[in-house]
């Protein structure tokens, strides 16, 4: 059938209530919510009914007024139609329903049919609904007529004259549908066993009367594909209404002999389709003078309750209470302060008072009356409608500012290649732009315009005002060439406005400040891993997984025209379902249509050829599952707010631990020497540890686990606070104090943020009740920032939080989470790309930035599991930056030295001699330890640099010891005041 006008139609529903109606069947239900299989037996007048009512329940979805219906029952006891009541005749054909817009009352109508002892013919009854019809459409000649008849084709019929009936009804152009209860359908599959011989009868003589008709105007179909097909999401094709307007190219007003105008028409092609708008509703109650209406008190006797819909009321309110006191700028404007603390002017409710005491909460709520008691209620009328600008309203009397001077018609401004169009930037809906139907030289202008952009593969932009006065839309015009006609597509683009441009850092190519590529790095994926993703890509292509066509071929799997939109035809569906069942519990809501669900799930082809290029992808990328943490109650019983907004007021609520904040600073950082890994036992109870102390709002973003291995990703900011990131390269941080409006950077469910790593975490330790959480934290946030491009600008802030960390973690019993951090460090810092830069800036660094070990944390009254010879062991100290330049000298001091050589508690003869005699304690002076290491300086000095040095040494020892070193340069002076001197 051609498209149709949306409403403008009148369907004529003919039901059979014949005692043949009334045989039952067994229906199957919806399993239960065991799973149980469900039945339900009903009659063949009531199964086929819910079509009739799913029919009905379409219009009054669609609520258009001219969407119009009646029904006709034959076989009914009594005879009341139009025609028997002038001619006679037409027995137990009776006018149920009569032709008007359905509500819910022609649904209940409906539900009390009940079949009868009489039968009737169904012809009968189709003459008296094409009579009645054609009565009603008398002078609406242009609507749609459509006449549907349900049956079980166990009654006689009258063929005689039928083909008369069929001339009529073409020539008024109906449209016929026959709903027959366990009808064959080989198309469908289903066909009635024990079939009565009248019934087989009836069926020729249906198919045959519907192909008499028009073509596309008759079919007939079993009753329980019909139900079937209804609940199936369709779009429907309507016709849009054409509406006339101006076609303009060049300046009419100012060059008219240049321009030209010609008259177009305009027509939907798509239309955006939205899910229907809920209603509330609430139980009905007396009247408004406190009495029950009839109505209401008659379900109340029947033990039903009635409901009425409700309705939003707005009310104004104004408080002047703190006018008097507001501030006032230049322009006598007040300025404009939030006061929600105490009531919700907007929503019209009591906003909850927050207080530390249960002792204000009386406070408050006479505060809250008191405020209450201040407002004053308005009018709508008194009031001035204002948009907001920067601090103040701006009022605008009349509702809108005055409207551009714009002129009705589609102004072509502008022709571009076809090729530059952005699709991603067209804006809702399509139309059709046609000329003029009824002017051939308009349709000849039209046609010319459309076939030279066509032929150059050029786009049009055009403004279109749709009324004199109205707002004006910026848009495209794409010819469109077909055989009986040219028109345009007008497809609605966005002003310059109201377009945002963002830039973004190259995905696979960084360059630093100094102009150099990186080859290599966390955020450039490897050759292997560009393979994979192409492979795993290549694996899941739709285009090749649908059904196979006539040749063998396999077409494409997914269809937009095919795609339904849950949101609307699953509510849809429950809707109806409701308005023709009496009892949801009984009948419940059955499963949504196969359609509905087709592209829910994606194709198996396609899975079992992406199944190989999913696990190269887990092994290249070293994907793995992290098993979600479990929130456990923190040992000091403190208790997180479920926003992490809230956790972080609760945090700084907290008032500092004087006595811990004081021994933790009275406590001076204790030198270790590094290990490059961390026992095995250590870190689990570390991990162990770090677990306990989780608390429900302590939970990592799970997205970011499943893709860590080796090297840690860079968490993503949260959505608030991408506004202030910067993008690469990161520039040098400021630590300065008053740099209070930075984004501090802090991720969801993190107390340290990587703006100011070392200032958060100085302030949670002032806490003193959340330092596992802010070590646990600062640790994870210096492992990002170590892993970020361009980290070396902020090394030396990086080694003032080891240093800070190491120190609160040695003297807060926190070791085992400092030697674990320390080993996950060094592993992504080692690891390919990462950055071993930095990891060899740590080991250079020293006994500070070192592993802990069992005898540094006994002093302060801690356990740790690694030995102070398995620590050194484990950890290879890399020469100083000093002696590793040899085409630079630069001046070093005595503490550096002796920091760098680490001089032992024995002497080397002292070492010597306890190695090669057994119990011999070789005795010397002081004055020889001194000489001793005086010459290990002078040795390390010889045996560093390059072959040609030319190296100088002297000393004095008349007074102390002074020192004096050269090679190549000026000579360095070590005075007496130095540690020498107290050797």
């Amino acid at each position: 059938m051609p498209a149709e006008r949306a409403g403008y139609t009148v369907t004529m529903f003919l039901v059979d209530t014949s005692p043949s109606m009334a045989n039952t069947r067994t229906v199957e239900l919806p399993p239960g919510p065991n799973g149980e299989e469900r039945t339900k037996e009903m009659t063949n007048l009531e199964w086929a009914l819910q079509f009739v009512k799913l029919k009905i329940q379409d219009m009054i979805f669609n609520g258009r007024k001219t969407d119009q219906c009646g029904v006709i029952l034959f076989g009914s006891e009594e005879t009341k139609n139009m025609i028997n009541e002038k001619n006679g005749g037409y027995d137990h054909v009776s006018e149920y329903i009569l032709i008007g817009q359905p509500n819910a009352g022609t649904l209940s109508k409906l539900d009390l049919l009940e079949a009868s002892e009489s039968c009737g013919d169904p012809i009968d009854a189709l003459i008296v609904g094409i009579e009645t019809q054609a009565t009603y459409l008398a002078s609406k000649k242009t609507w749609t007529r459509k006449i549907v008849i349900v049956t079980d084709g166990e009654s006689p019929i009258e063929v005689e004259d039928w083909e008369a009936t069929v001339e009529k009804m073409n020539g008024l152009d109906i449209s016929l549908t026959l709903i027959g209860v366990d009808f064959d359908d080989e198309d469908f599959g289903y066909t009635q066993p024990d079939k009565s011989h009248i019934k087989k009868e009836n069926e020729s003589f249906y198919r045959l009367f519907t192909s008499s008709l028009n073509e596309g105007f008759g079919v007939v179909g079993t009753c329980v594909e019909a139900l079937q097909e209804i609940s199936k999401p369709d779009i429907k094709t309507t016709k849009s209404t054409l509406m006339g307007t101006i076609l303009r190219l060049g300046e009419t007003d100012t060059m008219a002999e240049e321009a030209v105008e010609i008259i177009v028409k305009t027509s939907k092609s798509t239309a955006l389709a939205r899910p229907k708008s809920w209603k509330k509703f609430g139980m009905r109650e007396g009247g408004g003078d406190g009495e029950e209406d009839e109505e209401t008190q008659r379900r109340r006797e029947e033990g039903k309750v009635a409901y009425a819909q409700l309705k939003m009321r707005t009310e104004y309110y104004i408080d002047r209470s703190g006018y008097a006191d507001a501030e006032v700028d230049e322009d006598g404007d007040v300025k404009m302060e939030d006061d929600d603390d105490l009531l919700d002017l907007d929503k019209g409710k009591k906003v909850k008072v927050k207080s530390e005491d249960d002792d204000d909460l009386d406070v408050a709520s006479k505060a809250v009356e008191e405020k209450e008691a201040q407002l004053e209620k308005v009018e709508k009328e008194q009031l001035v409608r204002g948009f907001k600008y920067g601090t103040t309203y701006a009022p605008c009397p009349d509702g809108q500012f005055p409207r551009l001077p714009t002129r009705k018609g589609i102004e072509l401004c502008g022709f571009f290649p076809a090729k530059n169009f952005r699709r991603e930037l067209s804006l809702g809906e399509i139309q059709y732009v046609w000329a003029d139907p009824a002017s051939a030289s308009q349709q000849v202008a039209m046609s010319s315009i459309v076939q030279a952009m066509y032929e150059k593969n050029v786009m049009a932009i055009a403004r279109w005002v749709t009324k004199d006065g109205m707002d004006p839309k910026m848009g495209v015009l794409t010819p469109v060439v077909e055989d009986a006609v040219d028109c345009f597509l007008w497809a609605q683009m966005p002003f310059a406005d109201d377009v945002r441009k963002y830039s973004f850092a190259s995905l696979d190519h960084l360059v630093t400040k100094k102009g150099e590529v990186l080859t290599e790095h966390p955020f450039i994926p490897t050759e292997d891993q560009c393979d994979a993703m192409d492979n795993f890509i290549d694996a899941m292509d739709l285009m090749d997984a649908g059904e196979k066509d006539e040749e063998g071929i396999r077409g494409p799997w997914f269809d937009t025209l095919l795609s339904y939109n849950p949101a609307i035809h699953r509510t849809k569906q429950a809707m109806f379902h409701c308005a023709i069942v009496s009892d949801i519990d009984t009948n419940p809501l059955p499963p949504p249509h196969p359609e509905l669900l087709k592209y829910f799930d994606p194709p198996r082809r396609v899975l079992k050829r992406a199944r190989d290029a999913i696990e190269e992808c887990k092994s290249v990328f070293k994907v793995k599952q992290v098993p979600k943490k479990v929130a456990r109650t923190r040992k000091d019983g403190h208790v997180h707010a479920k926003d992490e907004d809230e956790d972080l007021l609760l945090l700084e609520r907290k008032r500092p631990s004087t006595s811990r904040a004081a021994a933790s600073q009275s406590q001076t950082p204790v030198q270790a020497n590094i290990s490059l890994e961390a026992s095995p036992k250590a870190a689990s109870k570390a991990k162990a540890k770090a677990n306990a102390d989780d608390s429900e709002t302590e939970e990592e973003d799970e997205e970011e686990e499943m893709l860590l291995d080796s090297v840690k990703k860079p968490v993503t900011p949260h959505p608030e606070q991408r506004n202030n990131n910067n993008p690469l390269p990161t520039p040098a941080r400021s630590m300065s104090p008053e740099s209070q409006g930075i984004d501090r950077g802090i991720a969801p469910g993190r107390i340290i943020g990587s703006t100011f790593p070392l200032r958060d975490f100085r302030k949670n330790l002032a806490q003193g009740d959340v330092v596992t959480k802010a070590v646990e934290d600062i640790g994870s946030v210096v492992t990002e920032i170590v892993l970020r491009p361009f980290a070396s600008k902020r090394n030396k802030e990086l080694f003032e939080c080891l240093e800070v960390l190491r120190e609160t973690c040695l003297t807060e019993d926190e070791i085992d989470a400092w030697n674990a951090f320390l080993t996950d460090l060094k592993y992504k810092c080692t690891s390919t790309p990462g950055n071993p830069q930095f990891w060899d800036k740590v080991k250079n660094y020293g006994r500070t930035l070192s592993l802990i070990s069992d005898e540094e944390a006994k002093k302060h009254g801690g356990a740790s599991d690694i030995t102070e010879r398995e620590a050194e062991k484990r950890h290879k100290l890399l020469p100083h930056p000093f002696f590793m330049a040899a085409s630079t000298q630069q001046q070093f001091s005595d503490q550096v030295l002796l920091h760098e050589l680490g001089y032992p508690k024995l002497s080397i003869m002292e070492r010597f001699a306890s190695r090669t005699v057994p119990n011999y304690h070789y005795k010397i002076d002081s004055d020889a330890k001194l000489n001793l290491r005086m010459l290990d300086l002078i040795a390390a000095r010889l045996s560093t640099g390059r072959p040609d040095d030319a190296v100088a040494a002297t000393f004095d020892k008349r007074q102390g010891l002074s020192l004096i070193l050269a090679k190549n340069t000026p000579q360095v002076v070590m005075r007496p005041r130095t540690p020498f001197s107290r050797l």
